[in-house]
C-alpha cells in the first residue's frame, strides 16, 4: 500500500477493516508507523503537509521505501524525503547500509583468516561489535559480494558518458605469508542525465600500462561510450591505456596535482611565487586569454628557474585540454578535485581495517561504498546542466591527442 502525502490512521483503517483485510493487525502496524513518521516530518519541517506558513523552514520530497521485519511480518514502509537534508526514523530504524555491512564482513573474516588479534579486538571494538559467528559471516559476506558483484557488472547503458575521471588508490593486503601493496582502480563519468555515477572498481597488482588497460577495456566492454575527455593524475601507463581503450578521448592532467610535480623543481622559497603565477593561468575568461596567459607565466618563469619553465611548458597540452570545452564547466574537469573528496570517503572506511585479509575484502568494502555514493549522486541534483553536456559533445573525436602530425582540433569558444 503506497503511502499517501498526508496520512490519517482512522481513514486507512476503515478502509482495511471494511474491506475485510486478510491481516488487519500488520495493516495497523503500518499505519502507526507511517503516522508517527509523517508527524516528525512535518514537525522537522516546521508546518504540515501543503500547509502554508512562515514557520515553514523545509518541505517534504516524496518517499524512499524501506522494508521493516516485524512480528506481523516483512512490512514495505514509505519514510518521507526532504528536500533540504535528510530524515530518517533512528527510533525506528537501525541503518543497515552496506558499505558498514561490508566493514562489519572485513574485520570478522579478517579475524577467521587469522589477523592480529590484538588489531582485530581494536577494530571490533570501535564499530561495537560484540559476537559474530562463522556462520553470520559467511551469510553477510555471500550477501554483500552478490550486491557489489551487480553494481561492478552492470551494463553501462546510461548514454554517452562525456567526462570520466580515473584514480588509483594503494591498499594494504595479505598475499602469500606478506603484506603487499595493491592498487584499486576506481572511474567515475558523467552520464547523459548529467548525473555522476562510479563506473567501476578492480584491483590491480601494479599501477601500470597493463592494469590501467584492463580495466579500461572492461568498461568498454560494459558499455562504456562516447568518452571525450578523461581527467587523471599521471599515472604510469594510464595515457597509452586512454588511447588503446578510448580512441578520440582527450587527456586532462590534473592541475592540482601537476602544481605539486612542478613546484619539487624550484626552492622551497619561491614555491608560494610560482604556485600564484600559475594559478593564474587558470584565473582567465577565455581560451585565449588562458593560453596567453601560459605563455607570460612561462617566460616569466624562465628568467629565474629555466628547469621549471621547461618542465611546464611540456606539460601545456595536457594542462589546457579542458579549454576545448565550454567555460561553463572548466571548474569540473581542469583537475581531479571531485574524485579526490570520493576517495577521502574510501580511505575514511578502509583506515579502519589498515591491512585486509586478501583482495576479495577490498572490493567488497570499497564497492559497497562506492555503490552507496551512486546512489546518492542519482537522488541529488546534476552535476552538469543537459545544454552544457550537449555543448560538449560538439567537441570532434581526436585520433591521438599525442600525436604531433595530427592538428589539434580548433575549441570551441565558452
Amino acid at each position: 500500500m503506497a503511502a499517501s502525502e498526508s496520512v490519517n490512521p482512522v481513514d486507512l483503517l476503515r478502509e482495511q477493516i471494511t474491506g475485510a483485510s486478510p491481516d488487519v493487525l500488520q495493516a495497523m502496524v503500518k499505519t502507526f508507523a507511517q503516522a508517527l513518521m509523517s508527524a516528525e516530518a512535518d514537525a522537522i519541517c516546521g508546518a504540515g503537509y501543503g500547509q502554508r506558513s512562515d514557520e515553514r523552514v523545509n518541505s517534504r520530497n516524496g518517499y524512499r521505501h524501506r522494508e521493516w521485519d516485524t512480528r506481523t511480518g516483512t512490512i514495505d514502509l514509505a519514510i518521507p524525503k526532504l528536500r533540504q537534508g535528510s530524515y530518517f526514523p533512528d527510533w525506528l530504524l537501525t541503518h543497515r547500509r552496506r558499505a558498514e555491512q561490508a566493514l562489519v564482513s572485513v574485520v570478522a573474516t579478517s579475524y577467521l583468516l587469522g589477523v592480529s588479534t590484538r588489531r582485530v579486538e581494536k577494530l571490533v571494538e570501535q564499530l561495537g561489535i560484540r559476537q559474530l559467528s562463522k556462520s553470520q559471516v559467511s551469510e553477510m559476506a555471500a550477501h554483500l559480494d552478490a550486491q557489489v558483484e551487480a553494481f561492478r557488472n552492470r551494463p553501462l547503458d546510461s548514454g554517452h558518458y562525456t567526462f570520466a575521471w580515473m584514480d588509483a588508490l594503494t591498499m594494504k593486503v595479505r598475499e602469500a605469508g606478506r603484506t603487499v601493496n595493491v592498487h584499486a582502480l576506481i572511474a567515475v563519468g558523467v552520464n547523459a542525465d548529467g548525473q555522476r555515477e562510479v563506473l567501476g572498481l578492480d584491483v590491480a597488482s601494479d599501477e601500470d600500462g597493463a592494469g590501467w588497460l584492463a580495466f579500461l577495456r572492461s568498461l568498454t566492454a560494459r558499455g562504456l561510450t562516447g568518452v571525450r575527455l578523461v581527467i587523471s593524475d599521471a599515472h604510469a601507463g594510464l595515457v597509452a591505456a586512454i588511447g588503446a581503450a578510448l580512441p578520440g578521448a582527450a587527456w586532462q592532467r590534473c592541475r592540482t596535482h601537476y602544481l605539486r610535480n612542478l613546484l619539487t623543481k624550484v626552492p622551497k622559497s619561491a614555491q608560494p611565487w610560482i604556485a600564484t603565477l600559475v594559478r593564474t593561468i587558470f584565473d582567465q575568461p577565455d581560451t585565449d586569454a588562458v593560453r596567453a596567459q601560459f605563455d607570460r607565466v612561462v617566460a616569466t618563469i624562465e628568467a629565474k628557474f629555466p628547469a621549471a619553465a621547461e618542465h611546464l611548458d611540456a606539460a601545456r597540452d595536457d594542462l589546457l585540454a579542458f579549454t576545448s570545452f565550454p567555460r561553463e564547466i572548466w571548474r569540473q574537469i581542469w583537475s581531479n578535485n571531485p574524485q579526490e573528496r570520493l576517495n577521502k570517503e574510501i580511505r575514511r572506511r578502509t583506515d579502519v581495517v589498515g591491512i585486509f585479509p586478501n583482495r576479495a575484502a577490498i572490493i567488497r568494502l570499497v564497492g559497497a561504498v562506492l555503490a552507496e555514493q551512486t546512489d546518492e549522486w542519482t537522488e541529488g541534483r546534476r552535476y552538469m546542466g543537459l545544454e552544457l553536456l550537449a555543448k560538449a559533445r560538439l567537441i570532434p573525436f581526436q585520433p591521438d591527442q599525442h600525436d604531433t602530425d595530427q592538428p589539434n582540433p580548433a575549441p570551441i569558444a565558452a
